[in-house]
């Protein structure tokens, strides 16, 4: 069962014309993931390059693709854990930063803090040599385009957000079983400067422990922050419940609980996994014994070779 990588691009609802972008990003980095894990590589290195790639597409909301605060800036949030020490490093409100997740794990590897935000997470970057990028670089016409148009003072940024672009993580379990996730994201549309969502928070925007399972999340921050959604999914594991179960029972209770939709993609110690969203669509892929498995709308599950030809 192992190694196995399950990778997400947002939940919510993709443009038609954007939904064959967001399944064929999800399932290159998944293929990049996957080919660390089979060479031996950790859990932590797979994911970070998973994301990684997923910042470096503009098709998603992180890194290149973030969506723009109230004045046009770029906030981006991210968040590593590792599953077998507790671990955890995240950053929060960087900016001019290319990949705010290999960021968030230098947290986690070089410094006693968990998390690290806005000028001191620059700071931060600066010490270990992370070139700053031009604001203009992680900007896009997209981009700019929502963020005008929710501007209006009838616009709910919110609703608009649900979708079109999204936050992006993985979780995986490498060869030895141990287990990490990562996520990052731009935000919220058009959010206040300094607003932080649920991404960088630990047992919101993710979770890993080797005794569980890992779970990274997408949806609307402030709902997932509220019922800490990714350990809500871990809790239903340690009940006894399968991956799917556990992961459907928390988004269940997100949705009657906050009246709030999204998604997660989740692992188990053994390489059971589920990419499960109450939310109209979620770009998703996960690679297992060389098979690549992707989809973008409930139900839909497609298979391939993992070394087929490109999705």
């Amino acid at each position: 069962m192992l190694p196995v990588l399950v990778v997400h691009g947002g939940a919510g609802y993709v443009p038609t014309k954007r939904s064959d972008d967001s399944i064929s990003g999800v399932c290159s980095a998944t293929r990049a993931g996957y080919k660390i894990l089979k060479e031996g590589g950790s859990s932590m290195d797979a994911v970070v390059e998973t994301v990684t790639q997923l910042e470096n597409n503009p098709t998603f909301n992180a890194g290149c693709g973030s969506v723009l605060n109230v004045k046009g800036d770029v906030e981006m949030d991210a968040l590593v854990m590792d599953g077998k020490t507790l671990d955890s490093g995240a950053v929060s409100a960087v900016r001019n930063i290319a990949n705010p997740i290999q960021l968030a794990r230098l947290v986690m590897d070089k410094t006693s803090h968990a998390c690290l935000t806005a000028e001191g997470a620059s700071k931060f970057a600066q010490t270990m040599g992370v070139p700053e990028v031009p604001l203009e670089s992680l900007i896009t016409e997209y981009s700019r385009m929502r963020w005008e148009e929710n501007l209006a003072p009838d616009a709910n940024p919110v609703e608009s957000q649900m979708g079109k672009m999204g936050t992006v993580g993985a979780v995986a379990v490498d060869i030895a079983g141990n287990i990490a996730c990562a996520t990052s994201t731009g935000g919220l549309l058009n959010k206040m400067e300094g607003r932080v969502g649920d991404t960088p928070c630990i047992g919101s925007g993710g979770y890993a422990d080797n005794n569980i399972g890992a779970v990274s999340t997408t949806g609307h921050g402030e709902a997932i922050m509220k019922v800490t959604l990714a350990r809500l999914v871990l809790f239903h594991m340690e009940q006894g419940n399968s991956v799917e179960e556990a992961s459907d029972l928390a988004l269940d209770h997100m949705k009657s609980r906050v009246a709030s939709l999204g998604g997660v993609v989740t692992v188990d110690p053994q390489g059971h996994w589920a990419a499960r969203f109450s939310s109209l669509q979620m770009a998703w892929a996960a690679a297992q014994k060389d098979t690549l498995h992707y989809g973008l709308y409930t139900g839909e599950h497609f298979t391939q070779s993992i070394d087929g030809p490109q999705q």
